[in-house]
């Protein structure tokens, strides 16, 4: 089944810092991504660079005081353990469940106790959105998306990388069964409309699938009157990399059901590792470039010279929208 393109298609991307994935890649002027520029004026360079290690030593005594004297909102939170969830304040969560995953990955189950969730129909738990973890070692918090949302039992799902640099993650990945973990939420990632859009093409590197993964529990695999169409483009490093089965299997599977509604398709920067399952589609060896995007959005399709000869103008093409959704 074909859909027609009525409304704009949406182009979302999400990666982690394991790079850009689009280092190399030049998106097509149709995409309206907006571009910024600025030329340097070529007198004042060698004027600063006289007065550089001043400067930078200032910046570095700047930004310590700044981050260690600032009234930060979020460090002075309060943590409420007979309150529900918000992001005013923190609650204490208990870890249920703890699994390696790759190389640097795992999965961390989380569960608040039920009497302190909000109604899980209320409209802060949009399609994507995220909560803070609290490092209580160095008071430290970094957000992250539950892959499945929120159920009634106050479980929430993780897909954790463990950075060299990363004080949050490794202080996560040292957590073991019934330890306490301090989180505060939820926080809109982004709206979803159900019926704003005809298309949608998601653009995803390592565990920056997790806001779309959330988008898919919540909206993708779920029956609906409309006929979006929704493709996933998701990139990692080696095969060792690819999602853990909880996550890719899922979305292999219901592409494979329903390819009229949700398109799958790998990419892995390094052929070498582990073989591919064989219940996966087979990955694109390389990062996602241009060639692949153009698909997606049929941008690469070409009018018949013969069709020019009895048009008297070509159909005006469809603007597309780039967001980056944070994860």
């Amino acid at each position: 089944m074909t859909v027609t393109v009525t409304k704009n298609p949406l182009l979302l991307m999400n990666f982690t810092r394991q790079g850009c994935l689009f280092k190399k890649c030049r998106l097509p002027p149709a995409l309206h991504a907006r571009s910024y520029s600025a030329q340097p004026h070529k007198r004042s360079i060698s004027s600063l660079s006289r007065y550089s290690p001043a400067i930078v030593g200032v910046g570095i005594v700047a930004g310590l005081s700044w981050y260690f004297f600032y009234p930060d909102a979020s460090r002075s939170a309060p943590t409420l353990a007979n309150i529900p969830l918000s992001p005013t304040h923190f609650t204490p969560s208990k870890v249920s469940f703890n699994e390696v995953c790759g190389p640097d990955t795992k999965l961390l189950e989380l569960i608040v106790p039920p009497e302190l969730l909000p109604r899980l129909d209320a409209d802060v738990f949009a399609p994507i959105w995220s909560v803070f973890i609290k490092d209580d070692d160095i008071q430290v918090e970094r957000p992250y998306t539950p892959l499945e949302g929120v159920d009634e039992n106050g479980r929430m799902l993780f897909w954790i990388k463990q950075y060299p640099r990363g004080e949050v993650g490794r202080w996560l990945h040292s957590k073991n069964v019934g330890d306490t973990i301090e989180l505060r939420g939820p926080l809109k990632t982004w709206q979803w409309k159900e019926d704003e859009w005809d298309e949608v093409v998601m653009i995803s590197g390592g565990t920056g699938i997790t806001p779309f993964y959330q988008l898919f529990s919540s909206v993708i695999s779920r029956p609906s009157e409309y006929q979006t169409r929704f493709t996933l483009l998701h990139s990692s490093r080696t095969l060792a990399d690819i999602p853990p089965p909880r996550i890719i299997d899922n979305l292999s599977s219901f592409a494979a059901r329903n390819p009229e509604r949700f398109r799958l398709k790998l990419f892995v920067d390094s052929p070498h590792g582990l073989p591919i399952p064989s219940h996966l589609p087979a990955p694109d060896f390389g990062r996602i470039g241009k060639p692949a995007i153009e698909q997606c959005l049929d941008l690469n399709q070409k009018t018949p010279w013969w069709h020019r000869l009895w048009r008297k103008s070509e159909a005006p093409k469809p603007n597309r929208k780039l967001i980056d959704v944070p994860a």
